[in-house]
């Protein structure tokens, strides 16, 4: 799935939403336009990608049904695109004549960039001008988002890279993780400021939709940030397969951020921070891009227990799951499309602004 669903939705929620969607967590079975992808034969002029949109899950079929993190996407850009078929990716990847591309890459760092991997190297596609556009769900800590939030990416780092041991085996209250030498190329990435300021100039006005069930649910927690409408902002993404929760790890997290010397951490997801070091490989991360939409908080209310939190008594979620997801789309396809349409002005690079 993107980002943080899974990890970050509790627990009862998840189940009760995967079952009444008729789809598992992990690698989902083929959609229909899944089944009948054709593999672009290898003497084909490969498609010349502008932008990659990647999201991490889709929850049954790619329209008709109720929508995850892929859907308002392929309805608006590859509705009657041929899925192509790249072994070894999870998903078919869709192009329109655009040359915007997209595909679901799976949930969880290895996942999602093993799909990116295998979509980067395939000869169908040319990604030596690309940007990408690395989308989903997410969490966010109380005191700095709240849900329906759609956050533009400053760094990226992975929460997963280093050392750790259990609080009473440490100095009451002190940190109980230590960065690991050998790691620095690829526990953080800054993403391009420049590239960041265009997505916020063009973004940051976007109608966001709300939900009643997310305006009751913010009313739970004292912070001015979580109980405020939800608002495009830009920060760090913490990348992390473990699914930390409470509000002693989220101050680690925010520690983390403040010791990689990275912007305040403000979203929680699962794939970024991997699927840029893939990117990297290959192309280098100027033309990368990262948006999350939270859905959750990163720990409950001060009145109940991280356990409480994560597997809530029915009726006791968040809500504004769907509306997460179509902000999330209005807001990257704003980017999406002006890259798209002043494409003589992008194609050498990001153009000062």
């Amino acid at each position: 799935m993107a980002s943080f669903w899974s990890r970050s939705l509790p627990l009862a929620w998840v189940s009760a939403a995967l079952l009444l969607a008729g789809c598992a967590v992990g690698p989902q079975p083929p959609s229909l336009a899944a089944t009948s992808a054709t593999t672009a034969p290898a003497a084909a002029t490969p498609v010349r990608v502008k932008v990659f949109v990647a999201a991490m899950f889709e929850i049954g079929q790619n329209t008709g049904d109720r929508a995850g993190e892929f859907q308002h996407w392929y309805e608006r850009y590859w509705k009657d695109a041929t899925p192509i078929r790249v072994p070894g990716a999870l998903q078919p990847v869709y192009c329109n004549a655009d040359g915007v591309c997209g595909a679901v890459l799976g949930m969880g760092k290895v996942n999602s960039s093993a799909s990116m991997q295998a979509i980067l190297l395939n000869p169908a596609f040319d990604f030596s001008q690309a940007y990408y556009l690395l989308t989903g769900v997410a969490g966010t800590p109380p005191s700095r988002g709240t849900i329906g939030d759609v956050v533009w990416g400053t760094w990226l780092i992975d929460y997963d890279l280093g050392h750790r041991w259990a609080p009473e085996e440490n100095t009451p209250g002190a940190p109980t993780f230590m960065p690991r030498k050998g790691y620095e190329d690829y526990r953080r990435f800054q993403l391009n400021p420049s590239l960041v300021g265009w997505a916020l100039q063009l973004s940051a006005d976007t109608p966001l939709q709300d939900s009643d069930s997310a305006r009751a649910y913010r009313q739970r927690y004292p912070d001015a940030a979580a109980r405020r409408a939800p608002a495009v902002g830009k920060g760090t993404h913490m990348t992390g397969d473990t699914f930390f929760h409470g509000p002693g790890l989220s101050k680690e997290a925010q520690y983390m951020a403040k010791l990689y010397g990275a912007d305040d951490y403000v979203i929680t997801e699962m794939e970024a921070a991997a699927i840029t070091l893939v990117i990297k490989r290959s192309h280098g991360v100027e033309r990368v891009m990262s948006l999350r939409g939270a859905v959750n908080f990163d720990q409950g209310n001060p009145r109940e227990t991280t356990l409480a939190h994560l597997d809530p008594k029915p009726g006791e979620t968040a809500g504004g799951f769907a509306e997460t997801v179509g902000n999330i789309e209005r807001v990257g396809a704003r980017m999406v499309d002006h890259i798209v349409t002043h494409w003589p002005q992008w194609q050498a690079g990001v153009p000062p602004r």
